[in-house]
Parts: C-alpha cells; sequence; structure tokens
C-alpha cells in the first residue's frame, strides 16, 4: 500500500481546508445529513418524485460541503464504488453539473459566497477522507466496512484516490460550474 500512502500523505494539508475556515467564522455550521446518496431518498415507483429522506441516524451540524461532497463522490463518478477496473471509473463532469444545478437551484440563496464556492473542496475531501477510511479499515483487517474478499478495502480506496486525482486535474472545471452562480 505504499502508493496509496503516500497519495494520502501528499494531501495532508488538504485535509483541513474546511474546518479551517468554520473556525475562522469563515463557513457556517448547519444541520448536514452526512451520508447524502440516492440510496438514502425514498422514490414514489409511480411518479418518480422523492418522497423522503432516510437514515436518519447521521444527522448532525456539519457543512454544506459535506453532504454536497459525499452527493458527488457517490454520484458523478462513472464506476461503482468498489469497481477494480479504474479505466472505467471517471468523476464526470456533466453529472457534477446537473447535480450542482439541482442542489443550488434548490439550496442556494440559503447557503453563503464561500460556502458556494468551497463545494468543489467539499467533493474532493469526502471522497479523499471516504478513501482513507476504506485504506485504514483494510489496513486493520475490515473491521469496519462490509467486504466480499481479502482486498474490498483496498480495491475501494484506490477507486477513491483515482477519483480524487481526477477531482483535482477537473477543479477549474468544476469552480466554473459553482462560480455561475455567484
Amino acid at each position: 500500500v505504499a502508493a496509496e500512502l503516500e497519495f494520502a500523505k501528499a494531501r495532508e494539508t488538504d485535509c483541513g481546508l474546511l474546518m479551517n475556515l468554520l473556525e475562522e467564522g469563515k463557513l457556517p455550521l448547519k444541520v448536514t445529513h452526512n451520508d447524502t446518496k440516492m440510496s438514502n431518498v425514498l422514490i414514489d415507483n409511480a411518479t418518480g418524485d422523492a418522497v423522503c429522506v432516510i437514515d436518519l441516524d447521521t444527522v448532525m451540524p456539519g457543512l454544506a460541503a459535506f453532504d454536497f461532497g459525499d452527493s458527488i463522490r457517490a454520484g458523478a463518478s462513472t464506476g461503482a464504488e468498489d469497481e477494480t477496473d479504474l479505466t472505467k471509473v471517471h468523476f464526470s463532469v456533466p453529472l457534477f453539473k446537473a447535480y450542482t444545478e439541482g442542489f443550488l437551484g434548490e439550496a442556494g440563496k440559503a447557503l453563503t459566497e464561500t460556502e458556494i464556492r468551497t463545494l468543489p473542496d467539499g467533493a474532493k475531501l469526502m471522497t479523499f477522507e471516504v478513501g482513507i477510511r476504506f485504506l485504514a479499515d483494510y489496513l486493520n483487517g475490515d473491521v469496519y466496512f462490509k467486504t466480499k474478499y481479502p482486498q474490498h478495502n483496498l480495491d475501494r480506496a484506490r477507486n477513491q484516490f483515482h477519483l480524487v486525482a481526477e477531482m483535482e486535474a477537473k477543479r477549474d472545471e468544476t469552480q466554473a460550474v459553482v462560480d455561475a452562480y455567484l
């Protein structure tokens, strides 16, 4: 796991970005779900409309970028979270844009300029955090996440780190998407 550890260490200074902005009073604390993904929204089969959000045990104070970022991590990837063929895993800017339009179309007026500007950071950092969690669980003997085979969490970590690298490469594009709402 030397390459994965090096990848994580190279981004150590990025980890505190959002929390530092919170401590400096530049980001407000809000109520957040903290496990924002489509599987936690009940959909009416007849209408296709969202009925309600579920899995509320994770609701607590947090940052808007946490919920946005976790949604992007899960929803703007072209591959499954445990896809081992990384040529199938890409960070989709069109999916990012579609989600951002919906998110900011509904929540934008409730967000500060700094919250909007840091949404791409939330996407990267939540993806990075989950990658680190998968890697840590692999190194600790797979005690937290359920696995289907011995290197499952390592494959998940590699997948998430691959997405992080693509998010970094496409940062200017994602920043332009959110800046259009300022």
